[in-house]
């Protein structure tokens, strides 16, 4: 398996034992499906394969080489792993991939089409093809390579780009009724999902932030909330100035409300790509888990490194988390993601 595929192997096994579920009965295992995608896939076997082709010719090449490559062999793998016979599919959204891939399994499962659902976003992308192109692009951040833990800041006035990191999160969907009926344990329930397109620019996000406030609103409404009931925001803020500029004035144009009573202090939002980076393809899934985990033990996660919010300051007026977790009673809250393209996704999570 390819690095990503691996990846997803280990969280959907953790995610698997988590949840208690181990079907062997034919039916329960048609009624299990994976969705698991990645944005990039396996750079690795790109590069590695094409240098062993100049230099060897075809015979250098792997007959497992296009299969590696294959972003849907993730969800493929753990298919095979274990049995399961339902759904097999794959997202590939850039930095959106893992909330498509949580929101899409979802739908599934109200549609039917499964009662389980291994659903998440893998990603192997450090290596120097992809840190060169990144770093072509002017995304990732350099001010602070002399203090590296220090590079990833979201909100921060002084961030210039994002850390890549790499990794899985997967979770495991259930209807809840076949949850109940089992005992499972039940962290959070998945209440709404939106989408939405910038359709502006390859890269850059709207400066009005109007396709996160589009697809945050789309999420609310498919909950049936108001905005007003939103505890959290599991920010998709990266540490670049742009983006995290368009989704802060998102966030308070929609959570501000109209009625002229909320103050921007009371919205509570953090990104915890301070503390791990940027995952890309499966950012959205791992700070889903942060966001269900923050809502299940009533913790809003940190920002790390938010030493001074803006830029300007007075724009950056919300409860960021700075530095440290806050105890806060949390009912509902969001996750976000947002992807080239102009891809965006949001998820609504609400507790049982």
């Amino acid at each position: 398996m390819a690095k990503f595929a691996q990846y997803a192997m280990v969280a959907s096994e953790e995610a698997l034992k988590d949840a208690g579920w181990s079907p062997t009965k034919e039916d329960d295992l048609e009624a299990t499906g994976v969705y698991l995608g990645s944005g990039i896939g396996s750079l690795d076997d790109v590069y590695d394969t094409t240098v062993a082709y100049e230099k060897g010719g075809y015979k250098k090449v792997s007959p497992l080489f296009v299969p590696r490559l294959l972003i849907n062999l993730a969800a493929g793998h753990v298919s095979m792993r274990f049995g399961f016979k339902g759904p097999n599919h794959a997202a590939t959204t850039a930095c959106t991939t893992g909330a498509h891939s949580i929101g899409d399994a979802a739908r599934l499962i109200q549609f039917g089409d499964a009662d389980v659902m291994i659903a998440g976003g893998a990603e192997s992308c450090i290596h120097p093809l992809a840190i060169a192109g990144f770093a072509r692009a002017r995304g990732l951040a350099t001010d602070w390579n002399d203090s590296p833990i220090e590079a990833s800041r979201p909100f921060d006035r002084d961030r210039g780009g994002f850390v890549i990191g790499e990794g899985a999160g997967v979770v495991v969907l259930e209807e809840l009724e076949h949850a109940k009926a089992r005992g499972a344990k039940i962290y959070a329930e998945v209440a709404g999902y939106g989408l939405s397109s910038d359709a502006y620019h390859m890269t850059a996000p709207r400066e009005d932030g109007q396709g996160p406030f589009l697809a945050m609103k789309h999420a609310l409404r498919h909950a049936g909330l108001k905005p007003s009931s939103v505890d959290y925001v599991n920010a998709h803020a990266t540490s670049t100035s742009l983006g995290d500029a368009a989704e802060n004035r998102a966030i308070k144009d929609l959570l501000l409300g109209q009625d002229g009573k909320s103050k921007a202090s009371d919205i509570n939002v953090s990104s915890t790509k301070g503390a791990i980076g940027h995952l890309l393809g499966a950012s959205g899934s791992v700070e889903s888990v942060f966001t269900i985990l923050g809502l299940h033990h009533n913790i809003l996660p940190p920002t790390l490194n938010l030493e001074n919010p803006g830029d300007p300051p007075e724009a950056f007026n919300c409860n960021y988390v700075a530095k440290f977790a806050q105890q806060k009673e949390i009912k509902v809250a969001l996750s976000n993601s947002f992807g080239f393209g102009g891809t965006n996704a949001s998820l609504c999570f609400r507790k049982m």
